[in-house]
């Protein structure tokens, strides 16, 4: 089965109240410049969550055209659905979640050459006892400090002379703070873990991982947030090229007079003569109902033609105000698109508007956007 990556997914132009536009070209130059940061480590890409929200085939195949050899999914779904467009067995395909002790379960991985990511004793027993899977690769997942998912360190060590991976993995609890000491104290556990499955590839850096100053690239990285373009280093420029615009055009302009309330429960009351511009995205479109602006809190903002246009009232399911009351009059009219994602306005910055993380951003993204993806 052959993915086309110029297909279109979710409603045509006519249908939609919104354009989402993926720039699948600024997406594989961030795989390249973090692929030529960690070298000669290898530079993987996490693809789970569709893609963190962008669409699995189309980044899959994308990256797989630019040379990424090795992807990280959650789910097995996810697996198959990377699975289909490419059967050669040389593309590595984690799976981070892990194998569930049935029969069901690891038929699928086996027969679809997917690698578990083992993050128990009972995980691994039942991976490597059994017949349709004994030989076939697997990854260990230890724990050195975020309690999640992972082996014990020694639990891990115990098997350090009888398993034998094909990569031995953890994952940061901090990364994006780099003066936290937890970065270093997982280091150094994760350094005595390398010594004692020597000869075996190591993995322990996200997104953040790579640009922390100790450089715990190993031998290989696994980099997600940053390939869609969040800021890998909060406190500092973002590195990463935008990949993400969204604009929606707005659907009526109105008028409203000092005293008067803005949406659900009116909760923003205008100080002003005010002007509003109505868009058709909402909540149930990944607009999330935390951005919302009230008499209390500041929301988030879209910007019109470079003026920063504040949310007033609840996010609706379907719809969402802005207060365009600084916008040239002469500038405004119904159909003209107002941005909430792009090159000025990062996930980043929408997500701290709306009391949340990029990641939340970017994994809400809707269905009902007619979605252009980019190729140059």
């Amino acid at each position: 089965m052959t993915f086309n990556p110029e297909q279109k997914c979710s409603p045509p132009v006519p249908e939609a109240q919104a354009l989402l536009t993926l720039d699948l070209a600024a997406l594989v130059a961030n795989w390249h410049s973090l692929a030529r940061r960690v070298a000669p480590a290898e530079c993987s890409a996490v693809i789970k969550a569709d893609a963190y929200g962008i669409g699995l085939e189309q980044v899959f195949t994308a990256l797989l055209k630019a040379g990424c050899r090795s992807f990280f999914v959650a789910h097995i779904s996810e697996g198959l659905r990377a699975r289909r467009i490419t059967q050669d067995p040389a593309i590595k395909i984690y799976l981070l979640n892990g194998l569930l002790l049935s029969a069901e379960c690891l038929d699928l991985i086996a027969s679809h050459a997917l690698t578990p990511v083992l993050g128990s004793v009972p995980e691994w027993q039942f991976w490597t006892q059994s017949p349709q899977s004994h030989a076939l690769p697997y990854a260990l997942h230890i724990n050195t400090g975020m309690n999640r998912l992972g082996m014990q360190i020694p639990e891990a060590l115990s098997l350090a002379n009888t398993a034998k991976p094909a990569l031995i993995m953890s994952h940061f609890v901090s990364s994006e703070l780099p003066a936290d000491p937890q970065n270093e104290k997982q280091i150094k556990s994760f350094e005595i873990l390398r010594q004692a499955f020597a000869g075996i590839p190591a993995s322990l850096a996200n997104s953040s991982g790579i640009f922390l100053p100790q450089k715990p690239h190993f031998d290989l990285v696994r980099p997600g947030y940053a390939l869609y373009g969040g800021n890998p280093t909060p406190d500092q420029p973002n590195p990463m090229r935008c990949v993400i615009t969204l604009e929606a055009p707005i659907l009526q302009i109105r008028e409203i007079q000092a005293g008067e309330t803005v949406g659900y429960n009116a909760t923003w009351i205008a100080q002003r003569q005010s002007t509003l511009a109505t868009i058709g995205l909402g909540y149930a479109d990944g607009l999330l109902r935390s951005a919302s602006g009230s008499q209390d809190k500041t929301g988030a903002y879209g910007l019109f033609m470079g003026h920063k246009c504040p949310i007033v009232g609840r996010v609706s399911m379907d719809l969402t105000i802005f207060d365009v009351t600084n916008v040239p009059k002469g500038e405004l009219q119904p159909g003209k698109k107002l941005q909430i994602l792009g090159p000025d306005l990062s996930i980043d910055e929408l997500a701290s508007n709306s009391g949340t993380i990029g990641y939340e951003i970017l994994t809400s993204l809707g269905q009902r956007y007619h979605r252009i993806y980019r190729q140059s």
